[in-house]
């Protein structure tokens, strides 16, 4: 008999995970939400690096083998949210890990059909690590961990992270970071969050995650401006009517108490009680928006835009441009970006740079342009005509302008002269016949005259002999 040899747990899992039918993945996400639970609640336990590592290939092939876009959702939600499985910061930190090594390994595996929702689980995985950071107070040590983690494993040139997975996380950060973030991070935190990309801005080589990160990064900095200004305001509007609520509402309890003691003396006299009742300084809150005001305003943009410094980012930015390490190209494209940051810190917003007419001229059809260069080009014909000078007139340029200027001259008949039905006809049929006519004119005169040269010279020389 031979034994059967037990598996660890992690594998069992793992092979699970890779079932082939939905409901063997199934259950098996959920024993493995338990055992994560069960496992890490102990003091001596936990995981280690290559049993999370088992465990996330094992999800990699759970999310390979779904299909159906909402199931993929559901899963992909379902996977990003065992986190929070996990009793401690450090577990925490080393399923991210796991998570993104297993990505930047099976990504070449990854056929075209199949990208759509491996972008949409890193995607959550960032929603959900950032939430993790939420639930503890976006505590600074905790954020650095964090940043550190993801820079060494994705944005580091030396990370072996393709850059497929480099240019989609570079493009969704700042827009989770807003979704999470956007109400309660100051522009300091904000700065701090994309302060690596500042680095590896000013360090990499590879002009593309050069590009990425200007246009993902920095240039989405600047397009949000407006935004966040605006949401800016909308508080300090909403701050000063709450104060100005207070401020009626200790108004309206004091002449409520002088009325009370001025009807203590006429009790027949029935009072009056305000519809609503709300205790001493208390603020009326807004009501809470309609769906249709809030998918517009996501739309907009506005309640996601974060907050920054403008001047700082600006300074930072230069600071890491201005190293003699950094690449000339590299220097040269921060440069440009610091230009605008510092232009929005003085409050000259983007469009306001470019000036009406050239603004114009950008969106003018070419076609519209070309009618105004004619229509140019005829008026000054009109005023030279209308001097009464006119100077020799070139010869035409092309067979167009010939027959045109033929036409008119053939308008112009003397008196006795055929029909112009007879004079088009025979302008028609005689166009071809008079041109080669005219050259056959010419090619005989030029050979009568070549074979008359040598006759003349016979001629002269007979005459000098005599």
């Amino acid at each position: 008999m031979v034994s059967r040899v037990q598996l660890p747990p992690e594998i069992q899992l793992a092979q699970h995970l890779a079932g082939n039918e939905k409901v063997t993945r199934d259950r098996a996400v959920k024993k493995l939400r338990k055992y994560i639970v069960a496992r890490t609640q102990r003091a001596a336990g936990g995981f280690t690096h290559d049993e999370l590592l088992k465990v996330w290939k094992g999800l990699f092939y759970c999310m390979w083998m779904q299909d159906k876009p909402l199931l993929q959702e559901e899963l992909g939600r379902t996977i990003s949210q065992l986190i929070h499985a996990f009793q401690t910061a450090e577990a925490q930190y080393l399923f991210l890990q796991t998570f993104w090594q297993t990505m930047n390994r099976e990504w070449t595996g990854i056929d075209r059909l199949r990208l759509d929702k491996y972008y949409m689980l890193m995607r959550m995985v960032l929603n959900e690590s950032l939430k993790a950071l939420q639930m503890r107070g976006w505590e600074e040590s905790q954020c650095e961990q964090l940043l550190k983690l993801l820079t060494a494993e994705i944005l580091h040139p030396d990370s072996q992270a393709p850059h497929g997975v480099k240019s989609h996380f570079t493009e969704i950060f700042l827009e989770e970071l807003g979704k999470v973030g956007a109400k309660e991070l100051t522009a300091d935190q904000n700065l701090r969050f994309i302060d690596p990309f500042c680095r590896i801005a000013a360090r990499t080589k590879d002009p593309r995650d050069l590009h990425d990160i200007a246009r993902g990064i920095f240039e989405t900095i600047v397009e949000q401006a407006p935004f966040a200004i605006e949401d800016l305001m909308n508080e300090l509007d909403e701050q000063e009517e709450e104060e100005e609520e207070e401020g009626a509402l200790s108004e309206e309890g004091d002449l409520e108490q002088m009325e009370e003691e001025d009807t203590e003396g006429e009790p027949d006299v029935p009072t009056t009680k305000p519809a609503e009742t709300r205790p001493k300084g208390s603020i009326r809150r807004p009501e809470p928006k309609t769906g249709e005001e809030a998918a517009e305003n996501d739309e907009d943009g506005a309640g996601t835009a974060l907050q920054f410094d403008y001047e700082a980012v600006a300074n930072r930015l230069f600071e890491m441009a201005s190293q003699q390490s950094t690449p000339s190209q590299n220097r040269k494209r921060l440069y440009k970006v610091v230009r605008k940051l510092q232009d929005l810190a003085a409050g000259v917003f983007p469009e306001d740079d470019i000036p009406e007419k050239v603004y114009a001229y950008r969106h003018e059809g070419r076609l519209e342009r070309k009618m105004k260069k004619r229509l140019l080009k005829s008026q000054l014909q009109n005023k030279k005509g209308k001097g009464g000078t006119e100077g020799p007139r070139p010869a035409p340029s092309s067979r167009t302008e010939r027959r045109k200027r033929k036409g008119r001259t053939d308008r112009v008949q003397p008196e006795g002269a055929a029909p112009k039905e007879q004079g088009r006809a025979r302008n028609r049929r005689g166009a071809h016949s008079s041109r080669w006519g005219k050259s056959r004119v010419r090619a005989r005169v030029a050979v009568e005259a070549t074979f008359q040269e040598p006759k003349k010279k016979k001629k002269r020389i007979r005459e000098s002999k005599q």
